[in-house]
């Protein structure tokens, strides 16, 4: 056990968010000052500095040498280091970007210099957002079986739950529409997300995508994104109905392609089935496919893993974004072995460098970059695209310097204000049946706090 005493410390949240990802909970304990600790005691900030960033760079250095571990992203614990990197790179340049990123943040050079790479190509390809520009995303909270890593808002629901939700979401949408024209607002890009929105039938998409349409001026519209997901939802009628609408993104997302595994996660499809759905996707509709994969998966190593993504790209998506297991705690998987990830760190670092290999040989470059708690390795998400075809969504919502208006269930808006730089958290309440009680008080949020100035 260590004791690690914390000195003319306040507010020790990013502190011990750092020291979790050197050791588990259960072999540290924080002290203060004026705690008495016993055992081995690591002081840290012994000489006073009011400097954040000084005192995790002495922290990440105690734990590097007392535990072995140098993990790569430095004393960096939050969710979106390639804003980091645009904001230091608008300071200093991108060469100023990457010294600073190594200097101050003890990043190691491979990840600094993906930051800066990501930064510059989201830039060449998108540049800023227009000022009044939208991000529209529409949540769907069902999913045929629930995952053993999953924490989304996500149920398992009939057919008239379903039903009584997309009743709710339509009133929603449209108000949200509605109000978006009066202030000017224009839709740069739709994601209708989840949970899986292909739980919904033909019927009810056809009648979700309409109401979108009817209700939201989409000429300037970049992007349409529907996150078909689970290969087993997939239909030819439900893809013939999106491709009626003219939506040309749809998500495949297969995690793995190895049957054993799959069973295990929870998963109720096949790999042969993720086959069918990519053959019929390619088949009914003129789309670009964005596809998942998930390094540290449980049983797999890394010939597993390299050969499902070998398989993936055989299969031809425009996008692939390769995730690190992160082990939550909603999840079934902490409730089994809360320690998953530390043990899968070595492991899931070979197969995330496998797959900068194999992505690069197939004419894949890394595009956006997100990280989560509690992820094998403390390592990386990493969204890879051919062809310059990126996922305008993906880049907007990680870079947060424009407006996300997100309706549904767990949705969670942020209006972006340019000149202060400043984003303002609108949420809608995350269970599906509150949500549909209390919708007229989630309309009355957005009105007072996205839709006016705050």
């Amino acid at each position: 056990m260590y004791n690690i005493r914390l000195n003319h410390v306040s507010d020790a949240y990013d502190f011990n968010e750092l020291i979790k990802i050197f050791l588990p909970p259960a072999a540290y304990r924080l002290a203060f000052e004026a705690e008495k600790a016993e055992g081995k005691i690591v002081e840290i900030n012994e000489g006073a500095s009011c400097d954040k960033n000084e005192i995790k760079r002495e922290l990440y250095r105690r734990l590097a040498d007392l535990t072995g571990k140098k993990p790569p992203w430095g004393i960096l614990t939050g969710v979106r280091p390639v804003k980091l990197a645009g904001e230091l790179a608008a300071q200093a340049g991108s060469s100023g970007a990457l010294e600073i990123l190594k200097r101050d943040y003890l990043l190691q050079e491979e990840k600094a210099r993906l930051l800066v790479d990501i930064y510059e190509y989201q830039q060449q390809l998108l540049g800023a957002a227009e000022p009044a520009s939208l991000g529209v995303y529409v949540g769907i909270p069902f999913c045929p079986t629930r995952c053993l890593y999953c924490s989304f808002t996500s149920n398992q629901q009939g057919a008239e739950e379903i039903e009584k939700y997309l009743e709710a979401l339509l009133d929603e949408i449209e108000y949200c529409g509605w109000a978006a024209a009066q202030k000017g607002m224009r839709t740069e890009s739709v994601y209708i997300g989840g949970g899986t929105p292909t739980t919904l039938s033909a019927a009810q998409l056809d009648r979700l995508l309409t109401k979108l349409e009817d209700s939201f001026d989409l000429d300037l519209c970049r992007e349409f994104t529907v996150e078909a997901g689970r290969p087993d939802t997939i239909t030819a009628e439900k893809l013939a109905v999106i491709s009626s609408h003219g939506i040309r993104r749809i998500s495949i997302n297969p995690q793995t392609m190895k049957d054993q595994t799959l069973a295990l996660i929870g998963r109720r499809h096949s790999a042969a089935e993720t086959r069918a759905a990519f053959a019929l996707a390619h088949e009914r509709g003129d789309f670009l496919v964005n596809a998942d994969v998930i390094a540290g998966l449980p049983g797999e190593n890394e010939e597993d893993f390299a050969a499902s993504l070998a398989e993936i790209i055989a299969l031809d998506p425009c996008n692939i974004t390769v995730h690190t297991l992160a082990v939550k705690k909603a999840s079934r998987l902490i409730e089994a072995d809360e320690d998953y990830h530390y043990k899968q760190a070595a492991v899931v670092a070979k197969m995330l460098a496998k797959s900068k290999e194999l992505l690069a040989a197939a004419g894949y470059r890394p595009y956006y970059l997100y990280r989560q708690k509690h992820m094998a390795g403390a390592l990386e998400n990493v969204g890879y695209c051919r062809d310059d075809e990126a996922c305008i969504y993906n880049i907007r919502i990680m870079d947060e310097h424009q407006s996300i208006l997100a309706m549904g269930a767990g949705g969670i808006s942020k209006k972006y204000y340019p000149q202060e730089n400043r984003l303002e958290r609108v949420p809608n309440v995350s269970n599906y049946q509150v949500y549909i009680e209390r919708l007229a008080e989630m309309l009355a949020r957005k009105e007072s706090r996205f839709f006016e100035e705050v």
